[in-house]
């Protein structure tokens, strides 16, 4: 991100407003333009998400502008490709509210998921294994 840059794009993957903990099934995105600055959302609205295909998120939120993306749970190749479009990924607590995480990133609170490994989300049943697999932290708005 360049330094002289006042406003930042954040994508995060909603579901009822709240950050949806599974990536690749997520159907809509809130994004928001925040300003370094004033720390203060400009605008926010919700778009749909494409249908899903491997590889397509990373470059359609690119498209879009976005710079950041904020995700609960992530596999490790989505994790390849966002880096490969210049977009930073940063993991959040899943029912989290778009206000909040936008605080966390600008705080420089939130970390680096570490991805996924090879599970599939389709289990048919209620899981609770963590999806964050959190290592270091996030540049925040500052780098």
């Amino acid at each position: 991100m360049l330094e002289n840059q006042t406003h930042i794009k954040i994508a995060i993957p909603t579901a009822d407003g709240l950050l949806d903990g599974h990536f690749g099934g997520v159907r809509q995105f809130t994004l928001a333009e925040v300003d370094r600055q004033s720390r203060a959302v400009i605008r926010s609205n919700v778009v749909e998400a494409p249908p899903h295909q491997p590889g397509l998120f990373p470059r359609w939120l690119r498209e879009q502008g976005v710079e950041v993306v904020i995700v609960g749970g992530i596999g490790q190749r989505a994790l390849a490709i966002f880096a490969e479009h210049g977009i930073e990924v940063c993991a959040g607590q899943p029912g989290s509210t778009v206000e909040s995480l936008v605080a966390a990133y600008l705080d420089e609170r939130l970390t680096q998921p570490q991805g996924c490994g090879g599970h599939h989300h389709d289990h048919g049943h209620e899981h609770s294994h963590d999806h964050g697999h959190e290592h270091g932290p996030c540049h925040g708005p500052a780098h």
